[in-house]
């Protein structure tokens, strides 16, 4: 079993490596097509959105509440609350949600 370990994370390393330095070591000039810089322009945001996203929904008793306190905080921020006015208006329909979702079902 130490064995299967060790070859495990020795493979993980060997990934974690190729994928950080083959970009640098095969693209050498400056990437001027327009597709590929705008694709590697919103990589980030998505892989945040992806990773962030369903551990919202998943993180309280029920994902209705989850969803629901999405819903607001895109509608917060889309107005231009900061950080701290959508936090707090996400967790207080949460604790709504979870108040009144008991009652309905």
């Amino acid at each position: 079993m130490k064995h299967s370990v060790i070859i495990y994370l020795l493979i993980m390393f060997i990934v974690t490596y190729a994928v950080r330095t083959l970009p640098l070591t095969l693209i050498r000039k400056q990437i001027k097509n327009r597709f590929i810089r705008s694709f590697l322009y919103y990589v980030p945001y998505v892989t945040l959105a992806v990773m962030t996203v369903p551990a919202i929904i998943q993180a309280t008793d029920s994902p209705i509440a989850g969803a629901l306190a999405l819903v607001v905080g895109i509608i917060i921020a889309w107005i231009g609350g900061n950080l701290y006015t959508v936090a707090l208006a996400c967790c207080g329909v949460v604790f709504v949600a979870e108040l009144l979702l008991p009652l309905i079902k």
